[in-house]
């Protein structure tokens, strides 16, 4: 492939990034028209249930697309959903040639869309750019493929790996602008998680806030196994009624279940699992709510429940340069941990970024 035909792919990832938060659970999509080595229209999928990226691409071309080039993040889809097929779109306005990053996993696509465009005379590459891609699209092939919701657990710690000081205090490990980024994780995925711990300890509100937009609040899910959660919480006036998911078992008194029921919280209610919620359930239960994704914003406990049960895909790490020791003081995973190295939960580095003075590690769980 020419350098060209890269940069144009890479045009048309920086626009699917645009619907970032706004698309969930659909992927991110992005497209650029090119006609005699001009660039003549762009598109990307800018909400869901909306007109996909390559009709808002042919919608902004400016001349003729007869023998033109489209440039497109994922395989153009076949079926009809809530939108017709793009390949249809595709065929009707005499494309030549069709440059694919990644081919959609989709059961529904799945090659289809690559096949109908083969045999209507149109020239079709594949797998430009397909990791970057991939990884920009994480949320949605979990989803799409293994019927669960993908794991982000984050955390703030400092340099000698602790959470909190001895007595709990918290605030604030991480600088203004590595908070300001978890505050665009929040708006990127479709729910977030904490353990009753963390609500009864800090009564946190878990909603977005951006300094330049507005941004999307995600769905609180609180872990409560015994449904201890205050009637209250802050959380449940920040949230719209219906927004908040309580997680819980068998084990909740049912009169306090009614009162949280009349407040508007959604209930799911797994096995107990030694006093505990079944997280993996959990994942199954969110899946069938739509939710595409989800960011673990827990404490020792949840996370070391939720690393043990194998629900997280990734970990992103906010490490602050301060010290303040003390063995009472928390670290990221608690419990009662592993007895031999090679029981360890394994990671592959994605990516290192400086943030003023902390420092941000992105990794993926090696499966």
């Amino acid at each position: 492939m020419r350098d060209k035909d890269m940069q144009y792919m890479k045009q048309a990832i920086a626009l699917a990034r645009l619907g970032t938060g706004y698309v969930n659970p659909n992927p991110l999509v992005g497209a650029v028209i090119v006609k005699n080595n001009r660039v003549i229209g762009r598109g990307y999928h800018k909400e869901f249930g909306g007109p996909h990226a390559e009709v808002n691409a042919v919608n902004d071309a400016t001349e003729d697309l007869k023998g033109a080039t489209i440039y497109v993040t994922l395989e153009p889809c076949s079926h009809y959903g809530k939108t017709p097929p793009c390949v249809d779109l595709i065929i009707e306005k005499g494309f030549s040639e069709v440059v694919i990053g990644l081919k959609d996993p989709n059961p529904l696509v799945a090659g289809k869309g690559i096949k109908k465009l083969e045999e209507h005379g149109i020239k079709v590459t594949v797998g430009m750019l397909e990791s970057e891609i991939r990884d920009m699209n994480r949320y949605f092939l979990k989803y799409i493929l293994e019927n669960k919701p993908y794991v982000t657990m984050k955390t703030a710690m400092t340099l000698d790996g602790k959470i909190a000081t001895k007595t709990g205090d918290s605030k604030w490990i991480s600088c203004a602008r590595s908070r300001e980024h978890v505050h665009a994780m929040r708006h990127d995925m479709m729910g977030i998680m904490v353990g009753i711990g963390t609500v009864l300890a800090d009564d946190p509100s878990l909603t977005t806030r951006l300094e330049l937009v507005k941004g999307l609040n995600p769905r609180p899910i609180i872990v409560d196994a015994k449904g201890r959660l205050p009637l209250d919480a802050k959380l449940l006036s920040e949230h719209q009624k219906g927004g908040v998911i309580l997680a819980t078992t068998e084990l909740i008194d049912p009169e306090k279940e009614a009162e949280l029921t009349l407040k508007g919280i959604e209930m799911i209610k797994t096995p107990s699992m030694d006093g505990r919620v079944d997280l993996d359930n959990l994942m199954e239960r969110l899946y069938s709510l739509g939710i595409d994704s989800v960011l673990l914003e827990g404490g020792s406990t949840l996370n070391a429940g939720a690393l043990t049960a194998g629900i997280v895909d990734e970990v992103i790490s906010f490490i602050a340069p301060k010290v303040v020791g003390g063995y009472a003081a928390s670290s990221p995973v608690g419990g009662i941990g592993v007895e031999n190295m090679s029981d360890a939960t394994y990671f592959d580095l994605i990516e290192v970024k400086q943030i003023e003075d902390d420092v941000m590690v992105r990794m993926k769980v090696r499966r």
